[in-house]
């Protein structure tokens, strides 16, 4: 296992997150099982699955990571309604971590994005929101909710004084 990780922190050195300390950290990976594709980039670490780096952590049943020769492209976490993935992380301009869960958590890191689909839930110091889907770009701190496109499930949104 600890050869699978470092494996891993090898192929994974440039992810971009919101403090620059942890972009200089090394990425940490643990699952029960693990299936890496050097040739299409393409990895999938299944079975209460982590993936830690600085102040970032990951956690769901299932997380896939895309790799190109520049680094990581995308992680796409997968839990249920009863066990959904997880995404925490520091910011620089907040005082609390960035928390958020939902069925499906997408992080392009790229684009410094992460989409919540299904149950999505973030606390942003401390201001939460939930819907449907929710977007949120680390970069810019900005927040985008959407309830369900059938009206049963609406935007909440709560501010903390």
């Amino acid at each position: 296992m600890n050869k699978i990780i470092l494996l891993i922190t090898i192929f994974f050195t440039t992810f971009v997150f919101a403090l620059p300390e942890d972009a200089k950290q090394p990425i940490e990976i643990e699952a029960e099982s693990v299936i890496v594709d050097e040739l299409s980039g393409f990895n999938e670490f299944s079975g209460n699955a982590e993936v830690r780096q600085g102040s970032l952590l990951m956690t769901a049943e299932l997380i896939q990571v895309q790799t190109d020769t520049d680094g990581v492209e995308t992680m796409k976490a997968t839990g249920t309604v009863d066990n959904p993935a997880k995404y925490i992380q520091s910011q620089e301009n907040q005082a609390r971590f960035i928390e958020a869960t939902a069925t499906l958590i997408t992080y392009d890191v790229n684009e410094g994005m992460i989409f919540l689909v299904g149950n999505a839930y973030l606390v942003q110091g401390f201001d939460s929101f939930s819907g449907d889907t929710l977007t949120y770009d680390i970069n810019n701190d900005k927040v985008i909710v959407k309830g369900s496109e059938d009206g049963t499930k609406r935007v909440k949104f709560k501010i903390d004084l």
